[in-house]
């Protein structure tokens, strides 16, 4: 069967939609699956009430009672930190590492700061994007500037006193307004933002501790779990 240039074009947008529109879903019931695994709403995610309509473990036997081991306490602790913050193993070692330098004995304190810090978490915690994932994207993509230059490395830690704002083109696009129409979170203590000339500018006054965590987390099985493996 032959099709005319027009219809070549549309037929070819169209499965390219199609295969885009899989991929979405298939992200959606996975960010869905991870949180029902761990029985914690991760916001990172962007997925809000993954827990509402199944509130249990997926699988065929999720209803089933659970018998935990000391094991699985500790490493769902760390898959709650992977997965929210959007951060790989390798990586987040690393921080670990880097957390663990300099004065205080509270590594895990330390690595919140660090980990909260991130302009890719910034950019989700300030409600200028609707997960961490879509927030990472802004910044690779040269859409957030930081003291009014670009900053296009997700992982970059900012200070207090550091200003963070979109450019305007970016503060006009749908996952902009979507963020600010369904906020996924409450500005927390140690960010401020307001509405400037520019539009909506967010502020970091203080480094944050393990209290700003958005989930329920177990920071003592956090710290058993690399502790026994010498990080």
């Amino acid at each position: 069967m032959l099709f005319s240039k027009y219809e070549f074009t549309f037929h070819y947008l169209e499965l390219a939609y199609s295969a885009v529109l899989e991929i979405v879903m298939k992200q959606n019931k996975s960010r869905v699956k991870i949180q029902r695994r761990l029985m914690t709403e991760l916001p990172g995610l962007g997925k809000q009430n993954a827990l509402e309509r199944r509130p249990y473990p997926p699988g065929d036997h999720g209803g089933r009672r659970i018998k935990y081991s000391d094991y699985r306490l500790q490493l769902e602790e760390k898959q709650k930190i992977m997965y929210h913050y959007g951060v790989r193993e390798k990586q987040l070692r690393r921080f670990i590492r880097d957390s663990k330098r300099g004065q205080g004995t509270n590594w895990t304190e330390k690595l919140i700061g660090r980990l909260e810090r991130r302009i890719d978490n910034l950019v989700f915690r300030m409600n200028f994007a609707p997960s961490i994932l879509a927030a990472r994207q802004l910044v690779t993509h040269k859409k957030v500037l930081v003291n009014g230059k670009v900053l296009n490395v997700p992982s970059a830690i900012l200070k207090p006193g550091d200003k963070v704002e979109l450019k305007k083109v970016a503060q006009e696009n749908q996952i902009f307004m979507m963020a600010q129409e369904q906020q996924r979170m409450q500005i927390a203590d140690h960010l401020e933002v307001k509405d400037e000339a520019g539009g909506k500018v967010g502020y970091i006054k203080d480094i944050p501790g393990i209290d700003v965590v958005p989930f329920p987390f177990q920071a003592g099985l956090f710290t058993e779990y690399y502790s026994s493996r010498g990080v």
